[in-house]
């Protein structure tokens, strides 16, 4: 039997890493975002997690007012979701959210296999001190939200991990590719991920791969990274049952 105060003190110890995790979240949120920016990941958190479904017409007055950003932002928004794939811009119909795709998911893939191994261990070599702790910070998030199943806390922790390798890989050119694939990622998997997903499983794969990096072990994020997308191919094909 443990003794006395040690349950307590590992809730403690979890509820202070979900904290910190929450905190560096916020950082990735508010540090030097333009209004275009925070634009973007409003608009784009509500594309990737359905408020905004496939098929909606897209007002940039209606967003304006909705998000209460003005509409040159909301604009150059939606310019940028338009070359990530999230909307698409119709003559004479105006802007609407993209439809998903089960093959251009998996055409993602293929890529996204490549790049993030690549990122991951770029990472694991470059990252600085301060990253390096916020990487920890990110693996004690994701493994509260594996205990909560808490899927709009992962996603947000998931949008935060993926900046941070991009940062911390110090190689635009893999940044920019990968850029482009994430956020139709993270609405493939929310659109499904209550049906068909592991999600406990799912945030302990990212949260294994944030501590790989954490501790500098660049051949461990390669294999968590290959191992996080052969979970993530596995759950696309497990759509089409769905």
């Amino acid at each position: 039997m443990p003794p006395a105060g040690t349950k307590r003190a590992a809730t403690d110890t979890r509820k202070t890493g979900t904290s910190r995790s929450r905190r560096n979240e916020e950082r990735f949120e508010t540090e030097d975002l333009t209004l275009t920016d925070r634009a973007y990941r409003q608009l784009e958190e509500l594309i990737s997690t359905l408020q905004l479904p496939p098929g909606t017409v897209l007002s940039e007055l209606t967003l304006a007012q909705r998000l209460n950003i003005g509409r040159t932002p909301i604009r150059e928004a939606l310019q940028r979701l338009a070359r990530d794939g999230l909307v698409v811009v119709l003559p004479r119909r105006g802007v609407l959210v993209s439809e998903i795709n089960l093959r251009t998911q998996l055409r993602l893939l293929e890529t996204r296999r490549v790049l993030e191994r690549l990122m991951a261990e770029l990472a694991a070599e470059r990252a600085s001190d301060e990253e390096r702790e916020q990487f920890a910070q990110i693996a004690d998030g994701m493994r509260a939200a594996a205990e909560r199943a808490d899927g709009i806390e992962f996603m947000r922790l998931d949008r935060a991990l993926n900046t941070l390798v991009s940062e911390a890989a110090r190689n635009e050119f893999a940044s920019r590719s990968m850029g482009l694939m994430h956020a139709l990622s993270r609405r493939f998997w929310y659109q499904h991920y209550k049906r068909v997903a592991d999600l406990p499983l799912a945030a302990h794969l990212h949260a294994e791969l944030a501590a790989a990096i954490a501790v500098r072990d660049s051949a461990k994020a390669g294999e968590a990274s290959d191992k996080l997308i052969d979970y993530i191919e596995s759950f696309a094909r497990k759509t089409l049952d769905d």
